[in-house]
């Protein structure tokens, strides 16, 4: 069994977090550029696929080689809670502040209880119902849903990517159970890559184009870089870093603690969003985004814990 260390676990946690968090506007400023949403899906999966599977071939390659039950539950968890999670989130972080953009998505974290209560029979404490509505309030302010202010379409693809990471949670944690998160990420990243190559329409794209200075706008307007930096700083560590490290945190931590800490996401989102793109929300805006973040962090530790190994 592995040795525990707390402060290692935080450290991941909260560098995943952070990687995830400037994400948000690195997809929001290279999606504005003129790549696509499904592009930019395929460009994260297939960075990710290739960096699991070269991990796995290092460490483990025999469990490479899945059972045919497994087969099913990896393609949905890359249908669903990979592809359609990184489709619909950057749609939502196009549409809307990236800040409130992440908040939508993060509900996901009160929905994992609530679905384990009534499709699973798990156990939940009675707090969950107070999170609910802390942070369905609380989104209504930051909605202002008085003024209707904010993009319709984006909150209805921050509702979606919410279902999406909903089904990545509760998928991931099961598949895991059975195998190491190298071979989980291979799979589920290679059925999403697979998945949006189609609808990427790389013919019609302009290769050359990589090579173009591209401006990244906001506060750091007149400052360019090439357009294939970014996208490979988009898919190592946008991608797959923050996604590995989120993993390696669970084997130090609980799911409980890493669930809290990555809520610091949303947080990190807002500031980068504000330094990089200006973006800035109003006190009410922040005041209700204070709320969701207090409601996902009671319905985080809703959930009886349960102590589960996992393949190493």
């Amino acid at each position: 069994m592995t040795q525990k260390h707390p402060t290692l676990g935080v450290i991941f946690a909260l560098t995943a977090a952070l990687l995830f968090g400037l994400n948000a506007s690195t997809t929001k400023v290279i999606i504005q550029s003129g790549l696509s949403a499904e592009q930019v899906v395929f460009i994260r999966s297939i960075f990710s696929a290739t960096i699991a599977l070269i991990w796995a071939l290092i460490a483990n390659r025999s469990a490479l080689r899945v059972k045919a039950k497994q087969i099913p539950p990896l393609i949905l968890l890359g249908i669903v809670g990979v592809g359609a999670l990184q489709w619909t989130y950057s749609l939502a972080v196009v549409k809307l502040p990236v800040g409130i953009a992440l908040l939508i998505e993060y509900t996901a974290v009160l929905w994992v209880p609530i679905i384990m209560m009534l499709f699973f029979s798990e156990s939940v404490k009675k707090q969950i119902w107070l999170g609910a509505a802390l942070v369905l309030g609380g989104l209504a302010v930051v909605g202002q849903v008085w003024d209707s202010t904010l993009n319709p379409e984006g909150v209805l693809w921050g509702i979606a990517a919410a279902a999406s990471l909903t089904f990545y949670f509760i998928s991931g944690e099961r598949i895991q159970r059975n195998l190491p998160t190298n071979v989980t990420m291979f799979y589920g990243m290679t059925t999403a890559t697979l998945l949006f190559l189609p609808f990427a329409n790389w013919p019609a794209f302009d290769f050359s184009a990589l090579g173009t200075q591209l401006d990244l706008t906001g506060n750091l307007s007149g400052t360019e870089l090439p357009l294939w930096v970014l996208l490979v700083w988009m898919g190592v560590m946008g991608s797959f870093l923050p996604m590995a490290f989120s993993y390696l945190a669970l084997r130090h931590l609980s799911a409980t603690i890493v669930g809290i800490i990555a809520t610091s996401e949303t947080v990190l989102a807002f500031f980068f969003a504000l330094l990089w793109l200006g973006e800035v929300i109003t006190l009410t805006q922040t005041l209700g985004g204070i709320v969701v973040v207090l409601g996902i962090l009671l319905a985080q530790t809703a959930r009886k814990q349960k102590t589960i190994e996992t393949v190493e």
